[in-house]
């Protein structure tokens, strides 16, 4: 019996491997073109396991770094840092922000918008 993981995934298994609706997976389809799954009859997709890293990754940088949408859509789209000058690379670089701070920090700011909506 083999360990290795299927060539192919439906939906489903992705779904349930990354631990987001199928609906989320299908609207990541059409914001990230790294993730082209294979469509056969009656539109079923299957998801290879480069479609499959690249959701993991995207969903990484979406739930547990806090990036946007449009921002990770600009963190993939910039060249890898092997690609970058040296020194562009170190003045980018800075400390990881703990997810529980950004959570907080997201907690203040809607609530002072929602203050300054009430004005």
């Amino acid at each position: 019996m083999s360990t290795t993981a299927p060539a192919y995934r439906t939906i489903s298994d992705v779904a349930t491997l990354i631990g987001v609706p199928h609906h989320v997976l299908r609207f990541w389809e059409t914001k990230f073109p790294s993730i082209a799954p294979l469509k056969r009859g009656g539109g079923r997709r299957y998801y290879r396991p480069e479609d499959v890293a690249a959701i993991e990754r995207i969903a990484h940088l979406l739930q547990v770094e806090g990036y946007t949408i449009k921002g990770v859509q600009k963190l993939l789209a910039e060249p890898t840092p092997a690609a970058k000058p040296a020194a562009a690379s170190i003045a980018t670089t800075g400390p990881a922000i703990p997810v529980e701070l950004v959570a907080a920090i997201r907690a203040d700011l809607a609530a002072a918008l929602s203050a300054a909506r009430a004005l």
